[in-house]
């Protein structure tokens, strides 16, 4: 029984090998197998296994499909019928989705019914499309721009085709004609534009060529005579570079004898320099020598005399050290002197101010003494000692009043003449004295509160009481 193990290994083998073979599908590029069953999924450009009898699989093509599509009396915007021809390449899209979306609205369970179904489809959807374009268009636009009237019902189309899972790979406009004779008449007025167009183009030419040709002479007259000003011209140059030339000879030729006679005199010049330099190389060296001679002098000169010095600077040195001792105890011993003569002068001036304030005070009290006595004497007074000292001042209150006008060097004196109340010009300067004095009583009212008038009429009242003597 163990010698059939193996075969039976071997079996077991081929038959899974065979069975994976049954089960493993392949599609191409160009294709695109949908399993449906177990679980749905496409295989599209590779392989998968499908499990028999639990799964089934429906072929679809991936290539370019080609449709003719045409229209028959498709009426345009302006009510023309004209029949158009077109070519669209299609296809089903490559991902998964359109795939399945492709295969759930166009199989047959036939890989070429398929096909034919989805072209039958996209080319009624693309005749549609096109004949909905051409009544939203003039036959001029559609004939003159082919390329925009298909683009345009490629975009129209492809979101419908999309939604099929289809897609248009290309969309070509191949022949646009009418049985009305409406796009001859369009090409008759064309080719009269034409022609008309050619008729002006040729007689502009004449034209220009007229134009060009007489342009041409006055071009060629231009020229020569450029040409003959231009010889003038090169003569004149010539004339003037020939001068020029025998200038510049003849300067080149002074130069060179002046720089002749310049390096004549350098070369002289060098070998005076050269002797000189000779001289003074000599005699430089015997002023080194010389300068040598009064070093090693000078030397033994410094060597003794350093020694003197030496000795005057230890002496000098001892001598202003006493100095300098001395002057110290000199300024120590007048520091303390000025320091005494401040603090006695300070005593002085302090006891000098204390007698001072006491002066001071002495005098305060007297005067305060004084001051009192006299307000005291004031007291004693009666009215009539008062008004007296009042009356003996007024003399000379009215000296000062009139004595401000007696310093005036000048007065003008304007005077109208017309004799009115207040006198001659001349009168009235008295009369301002006699004012300020009539105003007096009422100032030192005012600043006193004594009443002169009252004071005078007491005055007089008391002289006229007092009997006569006979």
């Amino acid at each position: 029984m163990t010698n059939f193990i193996p075969f039976i290994i071997v079996g077991v083998v081929v038959l899974l090998a065979f069975g994976l073979l049954l089960t493993w599908k392949k599609a191409p590029q160009d294709k695109a197998i949908v399993v449906t069953g177990l679980k749905k999924r496409v295989i599209a450009g590779g392989g998968g296994i499908v499990i028999p009898l639990l799964e089934r699989t429906d072929r679809i093509s991936l290539e370019n499909i080609k449709l003719e599509v045409r229209t028959d009396g498709a009426l345009t915007e302006q009510g023309v019928e004209i029949k158009a021809d077109g070519v669209a390449v299609i296809k089903v899209k490559s991902d998964a989705e359109s795939i399945l979306s492709a295969i759930e609205q166009f199989n047959t369970g036939n890989e070429d019914g398929t096909i034919e179904v989805i072209r039958d489809t996209a080319k009624h959807v693309l005749e549609g499309k096109l004949r909905e374009i051409i009544s939203k268009m003039t036959v001029e636009d559609i004939y003159k721009d082919r390329e925009k009237f298909a683009s345009q019902v490629q975009s129209v189309a492809a979101s419908d085709l999309a939604d099929m899972g289809l897609e248009i790979k290309a969309f070509t406009i191949r022949d646009i004609k009418d049985d009305n004779g409406y796009l001859e008449a369009l090409g008759k007025k064309r080719i009269a534009e034409v022609k008309k167009d050619a008729e002006i183009a040729e007689a502009e030419s004449k034209r220009d060529a007229k134009i060009k040709t007489a342009e041409a002479h006055r071009i060629g007259e231009q020229a020569r005579l450029n040409a003959e000003t231009q010889i003038a011209e090169a003569e004149k140059d010539k004339e003037l570079k020939v001068q020029s030339y025998r200038k510049d000879q003849e300067t080149e030729k002074a130069k060179a004898d002046l720089a002749y006679e310049i390096e004549q005199n350098k070369v002289k010049k060098e070998v005076t320099e050269t002797e000189m330099a000779v001289e003074l190389l000599r005699r430089e060296r015997q002023i080194e020598l010389a300068e040598k001679e009064a070093i090693k002098r000078e030397k033994e000169l410094e060597a003794s005399i350093r020694k003197d010095a030496d000795a005057q600077k230890y002496k000098h040195e001892k001598e202003a050290e006493a100095s300098k001792f001395k002057e110290i105890q000199e300024a120590e011993a007048m520091a303390r002197a000025i320091e005494l003569q401040g603090l006695a002068k300070a005593k002085a001036i302090r006891e000098e101010g204390k007698a001072e304030a006491e002066i001071i005070r002495e005098k305060g009290n007297a005067e305060a003494e004084a001051m009192a006595k006299k307000a005291e004497a004031f007291k004693l007074y009666n009215e009539a000692a008062v008004t007296q000292m009042i009356i003996e001042k007024l003399p000379e209150i009215a000296k000062s009043i009139a004595e401000p006008l007696a310093k005036t060097e000048k007065i003008v004196i304007v005077d109208s003449g017309s004799g009115k109340e207040g006198g001659k010009g001349a009168s009235k300067v008295t009369g301002y004295v006699t004012d300020i004095m009539a105003q007096l009583p009422e100032t030192v009212n005012a600043l006193t509160g004594i009443d002169l008038n009252e004071v005078i009429k007491n005055f007089n009242k008391k002289n006229e009481d007092i009997p006569k003597e006979e």
